[in-house]
C-alpha cells in the first residue's frame, strides 16, 4: 500500500513538473489566443509608454539646448520632482523663445493664444497632443500645480511682445516677478514646499533672475539693433540705446551695468536672508542663485563691461558649484 502511494505521489510530481515546465514554454506566446479586448489593452498601454518616453525626453532636449543651467539644476532636484520641474522649464522656454522665432506681433499672440488655451485645457484633463503640454498635464495631475502662475507667464511675456525696453527698473522687475518668480512658486509645489518665507525668497530670486538675465542677452540684443535695459538708468548715466548697439565699453555704459546688477545683488542677499526660516526641502528650488551669483562675479571682475568676450563664454564649472550648493543645502 505504501509502495503505491509512493508511485502515486511520484506521477503526481512529474505530472506537476510537466504542466510548469508547458506553462513557462506556452503562456509567453499565450498572448495570441486572448481576447481581442486585452490584445488591445495591452497595444495600448505599450504606445502610451513609448509617447510618455518621447514626451520627457523632448523637454529634456529643449530644456539641454536652451536653459542649460535650468537643466542642470533639476538634475539634482529629488527624483520625485525632477520630470515636473523639467516641464515646467521647458514650457517656460517655449513661452521665451516666441519673441524671438516671430517676425510679426500677430503670430506671437496667436502663439500665446494656444497656451492659454492649452493650460485652460490641462485643468480640464483634455490636454493637446503636445509634449511639453502631456508633461505639464502629468505635473499638474501629480502635484496639484496653481494654473494662476501659468497663465500669468502666458500674460507677461505676451506683453513683452510690444518689443521695447523697459521704462525703467521697477517695470523690468515687475516683468521678473511674473515670469521668473511665478516659475519658482510652481516648483515650490513640485517640491511639495508651502511657506510663506520660501516664497518671499522666491520672489526676490525671480526679480535677480530677470535682471540678470536681461544684462547677459545685452550683447545678442544688441547685436540686432534692439535694447531693452531700463531707460530711466540709460538717461541717467546719459548712455543712449546707440551706445549699447555699438558695443561701447565707454564708463558711463559701465555704470549702467553697474547699477543694473548691484540691483540684481540686492535681491539675492534679500532672499537669503530667509534662509533660516526656510524648509530645506525648498532649497533645492533656488539653485539658480548659484548661476546669478557667478554672472554678477564675473561681471564685476570686468569692471561691468558687459559686452567682455569671457562673459559670453558658459562657466564649465557651473555643474560642480551647484552640485557642491545642493550637497552643502543651501542657495
Amino acid at each position: 500500500m505504501a509502495s503505491g502511494i509512493s508511485a502515486k505521489h511520484g506521477l503526481l510530481t512529474i505530472k506537476c513538473s510537466v504542466f510548469h515546465s508547458l506553462q513557462r514554454n506556452i503562456l509567453p506566446h499565450a498572448i495570441c489566443i486572448q481576447r481581442p479586448t486585452e490584445v488591445k489593452c495591452l497595444r495600448a498601454s505599450t504606445n502610451s509608454t513609448a509617447e510618455s518616453q518621447h514626451n520627457e525626453k523632448y523637454c529634456i532636449d529643449i530644456v539641454r539646448s536652451r536653459d542649460y543651467d535650468g537643466f542642470v539644476s533639476s538634475l539634482l532636484l529629488p527624483e520625485d520632482a525632477r520630470r515636473s520641474s523639467l516641464a515646467l522649464r521647458a514650457f517656460n522656454v517655449e513661452l521665451a523663445q516666441v519673441k524671438d522665432s516671430v517676425s510679426q506681433k500677430t503670430i506671437g499672440l496667436m502663439r500665446m493664444q494656444f497656451w492659454k488655451t492649452t493650460v485652460e485645457e490641462i485643468y480640464r484633463d483634455d490636454p493637446p497632443v503636445q509634449p511639453v503640454s502631456a508633461e505639464l498635464w502629468r505635473a499638474v495631475k501629480k502635484h496639484y500645480l496653481t494654473k494662476r502662475w501659468m497663465l500669468r507667464i502666458i500674460s507677461e511675456r505676451e506683453k513683452d511682445l510690444e518689443d521695447r525696453a523697459y521704462r525703467n527698473l521697477q517695470e523690468l522687475e515687475a516683468y521678473s516677478e511674473n515670469t521668473q518668480s511665478s516659475l519658482l512658486y510652481l516648483l515650490l509645489e513640485s517640491l511639495g514646499v508651502k511657506d510663506v518665507h520660501a516664497d518671499h525668497a522666491a520672489s526676490h530670486i525671480g526679480k535677480a533672475q530677470g535682471i540678470v538675465t536681461c544684462l547677459r542677452a545685452t550683447p545678442y540684443n544688441s547685436s540686432r539693433r534692439k535694447v531693452y535695459l531700463p531707460m530711466d538708468i540709460c538717461m541717467l548715466h546719459r548712455a543712449s540705446q546707440e551706445d549699447f548697439i555699438r558695443g561701447s565699453r565707454e564708463q558711463n555704459v559701465r555704470d549702467v551695468v553697474y547699477d543694473i546688477a548691484s540691483q540684481a545683488h540686492v535681491h539675492l542677499q534679500h532672499a537669503r536672508s530667509f534662509s533660516k526660516n526656510i524648509p530645506a526641502s525648498a532649497f533645492p528650488a533656488f539653485l539658480q542663485t548659484v548661476v546669478l551669483e557667478d554672472y554678477l562675479q564675473r561681471v564685476r571682475r570686468v569692471d561691468f563691461d558687459v559686452f567682455h568676450p569671457s562673459l559670453q563664454k558658459r562657466n564649465p564649472l557651473i555643474p560642480v558649484q551647484l552640485y557642491i550648493r545642493s550637497w552643502k543645502k543651501t542657495y
